[in-house]
């Protein structure tokens, strides 16, 4: 396992601004992912979801639905948590970048036409999460540090030393 590579997706010197900004946007994401995959908060499910995604050309509906809710879900968890905080928000931007293009832009820029504007701030932050990492108070800088830890105990010692 290459830890340099993991250390690099871990790692952040993001500060507080990185916490205020991933849990309200991981809050936003997993209610949205939960509309789409459980029918909550006024959401229509998997079925309704994956009817309505397939109505606009995203095929097969079904799956596409599980695709964005989980991505929206799953990643809006893992950004409150700051678990994985940039492949979530790296998947979360995807998504983000899906659904401008295929929903809202035809509407142009505001929600009150159905336009991208939610969906742009949501890819900015996103994005921006993805660039600096979870901050701190994220469970990303706990995995570094016991990757850390695994590492240099398994570091070669020189004769004559217990690990």
């Amino acid at each position: 396992m290459n830890t340099q590579v993991i250390n690099k997706i871990l790692n952040s010197n993001a500060g507080l601004g990185a916490l205020a900004l991933r849990v309200p946007v991981g809050i936003i994401l997993a209610a949205h992912g939960a509309q789409k995959l459980f029918g909550w908060f006024g959401g229509y499910g998997l079925e309704g979801t994956g009817q309505w995604m397939a109505s606009i050309g995203l095929e097969p509906g079904y799956l596409m639905a599980l695709l964005a809710g989980s991505a929206e879900f799953f990643g809006g968890l893992a950004l409150v948590f700051g678990l994985l905080t940039r492949p979530a928000a790296a998947v979360s931007a995807f998504t983000m970048v899906v659904a401008i293009f295929s929903t809202h832009i035809d509407n142009g820029l505001f929600m009150s036409n159905n336009g991208y504007e939610f969906a742009l701030a949501l890819l900015a932050a996103t994005v921006a999460l993805a660039i600096q990492g979870g901050g701190v108070y994220a469970v990303d800088n706990g995995l570094s540090s016991i990757l850390a830890d695994g590492s240099n105990r398994n570091a070669v010692q020189p004769a004559g030393r217990a690990a």
